[in-house]
């Protein structure tokens, strides 16, 4: 699908292909999973070559940002957060000529659909492609944040979840569950991690294309700005990193501490049951020759003293405070 707007008066417009023969009016190409045929009819409208999804998808930063015939090619990943349960992230080329901004996604991140309607109300305030781009930008970062932050809340419930007080009557927490709970958001913490450095290094990169803006000065400042919320979105969740392996790490001491009270009763009631079954063992034997075997009390007198040498060790160990 091919979604084109156009600079006219006063804001953006829907257009349709006749809008690339006016090359002096800014205008911007969104190829949404777009067809071969597509990709080949704006690369050779625009002259530029679009990359392939292939290509996009590629790590090294010489293939995700560089330049080629007047046109600023970057490649970052951008998160998309259908819902708090999952994160997915997809690579987002954008390329920048003099007049003309094109995307290339295969995901709908709500950014995109956000900002796209934002600049078609009445007075936009976005006069090319490369104000149009920092605009983009700046809603991308928003909803990363906004992604983050929930996020955020999450490994804080699960946290408060983990370290909660049991109460008497209350139902205990399933901690194989809370570790499959920090494992999903220690996955999604790295994804938003992941795509924050590449819009890092775009931010950097655009930097260059601005050198012959009229505006060079202000765009800089405002791709400063970026690189700022940037580094605090990354330094946040770098700090969301480090505890949720706090929290992994304190959830296995807790089964750990878990498994050796369990240990702990076996270990106990051997020790308790075993004077009692020494005892039964010796009556048990049927010598000839065993007083107590003929004796009128004998029986009771055994059994007494089973139950009295369980009893002792019980006491003992609760004394102690191993119970």
């Amino acid at each position: 699908m091919v979604n084109v707007l156009v600079r006219r008066n006063s804001g953006w417009q829907p257009a349709e292909w006749e809008a690339f023969a006016d090359r002096a009016a800014p205008f911007w190409v969104d190829l949404f999973f777009p067809q071969p045929e597509e990709i080949k009819q704006v690369g050779a409208a625009l002259a530029i070559e679009i990359p392939s999804r292939a290509e996009m998808e590629e790590i090294e930063a010489s293939s995700r940002l560089y330049q080629e015939g007047g046109a600023y090619f970057m490649t970052a990943d951008l998160v998309a957060s259908p819902d708090t349960r999952s994160v997915e992230s997809s690579a987002i080329t954008f390329i920048l000529t003099e007049t003309a901004l094109v995307t290339v996604r295969y995901s709908q991140p709500r950014s995109f659909e956000t900002f796209s309607a934002r600049i078609q109300k009445p007075g936009s305030n976005y006069g090319s492609s490369l104000e149009l781009l920092i605009g983009l930008l700046e809603a991308v970062i928003d909803r990363m944040a906004d992604i983050l932050e929930v996020h955020s809340f999450e490994i804080e419930r699960t946290s408060q979840l983990i370290f909660a007080e049991s109460r008497k009557g209350a139902k205990p927490v399933d901690l194989n569950a809370t570790i499959k709970e920090i494992g999903i958001e220690g996955n999604h913490i790295s994804i938003i991690r992941e795509s924050l450095i590449t819009f890092s290094r775009m931010a950097t990169f655009l930097n260059q294309a601005v050198t012959a803006s009229p505006k060079a000065v202000e765009i800089r400042d405002l791709l400063r700005v970026i690189g700022r919320d940037i580094a605090s979105l990354a330094d946040h969740a770098s700090f969301m990193t480090s505890k949720i392996s706090f929290m992994l790490d304190a959830t296995l001491g807790m089964i750990s501490i878990q498994q050796n009270n369990i240990i702990k009763i076996f270990s106990v009631a051997a020790v308790v049951f075993l004077p009692p079954t020494l005892i039964a063992s010796i009556y048990g034997m049927n010598f000839q020759f065993m007083p107590e075997l003929s004796h009128e009390l004998g029986y009771p007198f055994a059994i007494g003293l089973m139950i009295l040498s369980a009893i002792l060790p019980y006491l003992y160990f609760k004394r102690k405070g191993w119970l």
